[in-house]
């Protein structure tokens, strides 16, 4: 586990399921099956394709300070649109650094413009602290003595 490694090798580790909306969705629908599925965002897909993400972050800024009711505004009015998105050849720094930049939280992962699924600011941290640990245990055994070789 590595910083360059590719955004695919963090999918197969975590699994690629990819929980999505219709734009024309309630609000209301959209954030219980974030609740359901404990996840904080959802794609927005149309025919297939992505049109936008939702996330907590639009429902508590684009709803509810603005007094809107989530059983009567439609996914596409607050949806987060044109997505911002990573392929799974770029690497984890990419990742990290795409979602520091833009300040998101959730990164749809593209592949010949199908959604194969979406990695999370944590899923990629989760991803950094399991590589900084595995090298800490390989360094520990190379000053004990019990590094392989």
């Amino acid at each position: 586990m590595d910083l360059t490694d590719r955004i695919s090798a963090v999918l197969k580790d975590k699994g690629s399921h990819i929980w999505f909306v219709a734009p024309d969705a309630l609000v209301y629908e959209a954030m219980a099956l974030m609740a359901d599925k404990g996840v904080g965002a959802l794609v927005v897909l149309a025919d297939d394709k992505l049109v936008g993400v939702i996330s907590e972050r639009d429902y508590a800024r684009k709803v509810i300070l603005k007094g809107r009711s989530s059983k009567e505004t439609r996914v596409k009015e607050i949806m987060t649109s044109p997505v911002i998105f990573v392929t799974p050849e770029q690497n984890v720094e990419e990742g990290m650094r795409i979602m520091t930049q833009h300040r998101i939280r959730h990164l749809p992962v593209l592949e010949h413009e199908k959604v194969v699924g979406v990695v999370s600011i944590g899923d990629l941290v989760k991803w950094i602290i399991s590589a900084q640990e595995h090298t800490i245990h390989q360094l520990y055994n190379y000053i004990t003595g019990k590094y392989p070789g």
